[in-house]
């Protein structure tokens, strides 16, 4: 019996749809700056722990509005990266994930307020794994959340305290944030100009 190969289907074309630039997204960490101070009543206490990859980067970001907002900050002394990977429950399920390093500010983390800083929240099971990393690395006085975009569909009941930008978003589009200290332009771009935008991308 000769096979015949079947038809190959339709090929899959991914739309992709700029939510937010690089105006939007300055202008979004420059509101969360501010909100952060005014619900610490200033700058005493602070911590930033950025979970990598993009996390950190805005950490580092949001560290510099706070410190242009407060002079006596001094944004590199406040500013850490939380790895929660051995704390994720999806380990058996996902590719395997380099661990980055975690660093704490000099002063550490007890007693201090700190604010969890992650690009997009989903599931929010990515900060419930971030929340056991931080019980084993001290114990602070307040923990926050800032989050450059909330999709919605959570699974766990956690909220942001801070949001750049809600966006509605079904659960079979992804949401890609592209920053220039992790991200090179896409999209079959060549001349690795840095990026700095939120797109959707959805399968039509």
């Amino acid at each position: 019996m000769t096979s015949v190969p079947s038809a190959p289907g339709p090929a899959q074309v991914v739309l992709t749809r700029v939510v937010l630039n690089q105006a939007d997204i300055d202008r979004a960490l420059t509101r969360i700056a501010h909100e952060i101070l005014e619900a610490n009543k200033g700058s005493q206490d602070l911590v930033l722990l950025g979970i990598p990859r993009r996390g950190y980067p805005l950490a580092v970001r949001l560290a510099a509005k706070i410190a242009a907002a407060d002079p006596t900050v001094d944004a590199a002394a406040i500013v850490g990266q939380l790895d929660v990977t051995m704390f994720r429950d999806d380990l058996s399920h996902q590719p395997t994930r380099p661990p980055y390093p975690t660093q704490l500010p000099r002063t550490g983390i007890d007693n201090k307020v700190v604010v969890l800083i992650d690009d997009v929240l989903y599931s929010g099971r990515t900060i419930r794994a971030a929340l056991d990393a931080i019980i084993d690395l001290g114990r602070p006085r307040i923990v926050r959340l800032a989050v450059l975009i909330d999709r919605g569909h959570r699974e766990l009941p956690i909220r942001a305290d801070h949001v750049g930008k809600n966006l509605p978003t079904s659960s079979s589009e992804k949401v890609r944030v592209r920053l220039e200290e992790t991200d090179s332009a896409g999209g079959g771009a060549t001349d690795g100009a840095p990026v700095n935008e939120v797109v959707i991308e959805a399968t039509a």
